[in-house]
């Protein structure tokens, strides 16, 4: 089972952002299940949409998400680097690895 948790913009609703890495919590903490976010959706009718993207995809992964509905084009370091700082990446392996070949390219 997956509960999605509703991502509304923060350009209509400064809190929308908040409201929902704590309903991840919760819904982590009282049922146990998993979650699933459309990410993107945090960040309607904004500039830079994948800077403020990657940012609230980092906090909900650090809630507990567990199914991310994203470009992962556009969002990949984001998740690299927040599963590091997690302690999901055993001495950085996966993200010296993606770099490198970046930066190779």
């Amino acid at each position: 089972m997956l509960i999605d948790c509703l991502a509304l913009t923060v350009g209509a609703d400064t809190k929308a952002a908040w409201t929902t890495l704590e309903a991840i919590r919760l819904v982590k903490a009282e049922l146990g299940v998993n979650t699933a976010l459309g990410a993107s959706n945090i960040s309607f009718g904004l500039p830079e949409r994948e800077v403020l993207n990657g940012a609230f995809l980092a906090m909900a992964i650090a809630a507990g998400l567990n199914c991310a509905i994203v470009d992962a084009a556009k969002v990949r370091p984001f998740i690299l680097a927040a599963d590091l700082v997690l302690g999901r990446d055993d001495y950085a392996i996966r993200y010296i690895k993606a770099f490198r070949q970046r930066s190779r390219a």
